[in-house]
């Protein structure tokens, strides 16, 4: 058996992620205590009581993603786990990458919150709100939806290809609503704008790639214990430097997820755990790939699982 660990995006919070974590491993609480502190807010209350909308604000939704994830492996850890005797390969999906990275050893906790508070801003910030969009274009082939984006400007683009006859385009809402029409003509099953505050992954959050360089600066990346495979280049990458570079290109970059996905099967992989809150990387990964065994670890039930199976 040879084991990838993949780490959720934005989308998959929800409140009370984390909380059984928490009460069950004196670790993952520890986890949660490190991330308040090094943000100067208690996100574990807004975490496990909300309100919703407080916790989906992009600024408190990624660096408490983060922390579920890292709760998890923390109280993996705390029974024995060692992440490099098991896995071969992490990724995370756009945050998630951050997850990984920190799981990997890469970044402290605390130094990953406070990217991912910066990330969150930066975002939000990047583009007046109004002026962006996303949508989903589901069931069509990848190079029509690339067409449609030609056809409608250049400030529309692929921003995630999630896999399963799943692509995101964002950019600036008037060419991100006429490359949706454009790909309803072309035969889409559907193509649906989303609820998003801002146009994720496209050439207009240049700001908070800019951004991201310079907060990525102040910090000292460690080489991962094993290799991360980055949204924007789905190759293994040990080298800290490259691995910043990737997380510059990441913010105005393609999530390529499904080619991730792919490249696992491709290289000996059989079994995708999702650490973290939900279960949408798991959904996405059998649609991809119905070869590969996939699990999830995210309450407590879910670890003492994997440690079992895991061994």
């Amino acid at each position: 058996m040879s084991i990838a660990f993949t780490f959720p995006g934005q989308g998959s919070q929800a409140v009370g992620m984390g909380k059984d974590l928490a009460e069950r491993f004196p670790a993952a609480r520890a986890v949660f205590e490190e991330v308040d502190e090094a943000l100067a807010q208690n996100l574990s209350r807004i975490m496990w009581e909300g309100p919703e909308e407080t916790l989906t604000l992009t600024a408190n939704a990624q660096p408490a993603l983060m922390a579920v994830s890292l709760a998890a492996i923390r109280a993996m850890e705390s029974e024995g786990f060692v992440l490099a005797d098991k896995v071969a390969f992490v990724a995370g999906h756009s945050l998630g990458e951050y997850s990984a990275l920190a799981a990997a050893g890469t970044f402290s906790i605390g130094d990953t919150a406070r990217l991912l508070r910066i990330r969150g801003n930066a975002m939000q910030a990047a583009v007046p709100v109004g002026e962006g969009a996303m949508a989903a274009i589901i069931g069509l082939e990848q190079a029509d939806v690339e067409a449609a984006c030609r056809e409608a400007g250049t400030d529309v683009q692929i921003a995630n290809d999630n896999g399963g006859g799943q692509l995101v385009i964002s950019g600036a809402k008037g060419p991100v609503e006429h490359a949706a029409r454009i790909c309803s003509e072309k035969g889409a099953k559907r193509a649906i704008m989303l609820t998003v505050s801002a146009p994720f992954h496209s050439a207009l959050m240049a700001p908070a790639a800019e951004a991201m360089r310079q907060a990525l600066a102040e910090v000292t990346p460690a080489a991962p214990v094993v290799p991360v495979i980055p949204n924007v280049v789905v190759a293994p990458v040990t080298n800290p430097n490259e691995i910043v570079n990737h997380l510059v290109q990441q913010v105005t970059g393609s999530v390529r997820w499904r080619e991730t996905v792919e490249w696992f099967g491709n290289n000996g992989v059989d079994t995708l755990y999702e650490i973290g809150s939900g279960k949408v990387l798991s959904g996405l990964a059998r649609r991809i790939n119905r070869e590969l065994t996939t699990a999830n670890v995210g309450v407590a039930a879910e670890v003492e699982a994997a440690l079992s199976a895991l061994g």
